[in-house]
């Protein structure tokens, strides 16, 4: 087996999802998926800061266009059976039932613009 770890990169810095309205999506990731913002430029791109790794919003245009079929977003919860209950008493919608893998358990859900999010926990 080769080595994995990359010797010209020392993490991911950040994903970026464009977004159509920030103060929906604003109220979709810290009211409803309870993140911190840490950084924010004039609502025009904000971070999150999750682990290592940062997410940011950041206003669609032209070149970067919301919704599925582009990036997405994985997310390692702490625990999925509370994080699922925590989505459902929010009524933030599910893609379908969580899936279970030799690997993980997971589900997904969709932000405001129908950028996918993958809530993930490693077994």
């Amino acid at each position: 087996m080769s080595d994995t770890k990359s010797k010209l990169f020392k993490t991911v810095a950040f994903v970026a999802y464009p977004i159509t309205d920030m103060k929906r999506a604003r109220a979709f990731y810290e009211g409803g998926l309870g993140l911190a913002v840490t950084a924010n430029w004039e609502d025009k791109w904000i971070e999150y800061d999750i682990g290592e790794g940062t997410l940011a919003l950041m206003g669609a245009d032209e070149k970067h266009k919301p919704g599925t079929g582009g990036a997405m977003l994985g997310l390692e919860v702490v625990d999925l059976d509370a994080s699922l209950a925590d989505l459902k008493a929010k009524s933030i919608p599910l893609e379908g039932e969580p899936f279970d893998t030799p690997a993980c358990r997971g589900c997904i859900v969709h932000d405001p613009d129908h950028n996918e999010i993958v809530l993930h926990a490693k077994k």
